[in-house]
């Protein structure tokens, strides 16, 4: 199984003749000051079987770029309650997923819809991917939550657990200012990935944007897993384009 970084959060995944694509994006807004590094079309990446959204915050869904390089009839699978939305953007071929559920995309490889926590309530999945004797799971922009013991339980180790490290604060309009992080920091990527058992943790979500007062991402972000990250937890931070094999 290979696992190649896409820029931000994005990742694709290929295991034996499959290739699945999770939160692809070609773009950062504006309004977040832009991207801090180079965005490519998704077509770059190759070809996606299947694509896995874990939640529909514009800074992983693109909707038109997804359409410009799959097309609009691209299997894509979203977690339940969402189908209608994702329609809407155009996209005709979407199945929704309950948490716990399980749908396989050959006879060897399983992906199964896990729960997660959004940083600002919205509905989010985490996508955990079986095949080729490896597992992956990605959490798409997760804070810390308690659900991580119940996946090493019930469905670890995991060979790759893919985290968002830098622990953003925002300051939006019409909400009022807390100070808090609304996915994980680079401490609690560390210890999460440890919980589940991970051999490699491969941070996401970090570099791309920093838009103060808007969006703060933390500081020091390699120094801090380097520094909180056990013997036996290899962290692998691989730029965008960059792959290794499970």
């Amino acid at each position: 199984m290979n696992i190649q970084k896409l820029p931000w959060a994005g990742i694709r995944i290929e295991t034996g003749d499959i290739a699945i694509v999770i939160d692809p994006i070609a773009r950062i807004l504006e309004e977040f000051g832009g991207a801090r590094e180079p965005m490519y079309p998704i077509s770059n990446f190759g070809k996606a079987d299947a694509l896995l959204i874990t939640h529909l915050h514009e800074d992983h869904f693109d909707p038109a770029a997804i359409i410009e390089a799959y097309g609009a009839a691209i299997p894509i699978y979203v977690a339940a309650g969402l189908e209608d939305a994702v329609r809407a953007a155009g996209l005709t071929n979407v199945i929704g997923v309950a948490v716990h559920s399980t749908f396989e995309l050959s006879r060897d490889v399983k992906v199964t819809a896990l729960p997660s926590v959004d940083g600002l309530g919205d509905i989010q999945v985490a996508w955990f991917v079986e095949g080729a004797g490896r597992k992956v799971i990605h959490c798409g922009d997760t804070l810390w939550h308690g659900y991580w013991w119940s996946f090493a339980q019930n469905y670890g180790p995991f060979d790759a657990a893919c985290l968002p490290v830098n622990g953003a604060v925002l300051e939006l309009p019409g909400m009022i200012p807390t100070g808090q992080p609304i996915c994980l920091t680079p401490e609690q990527a560390i210890a999460a990935a440890t919980v589940l058992g991970a051999k490699t943790l491969v941070p996401i979500h970090y570099g791309t944007m920093q838009y103060p007062p808007i969006y703060n991402e933390t500081p020091n972000i390699a120094a801090r897993l380097a520094a909180a990250s056990e013997v036996q937890l290899n962290v692998s931070m691989i730029k965008t384009m960059e792959k290794i094999t499970l």
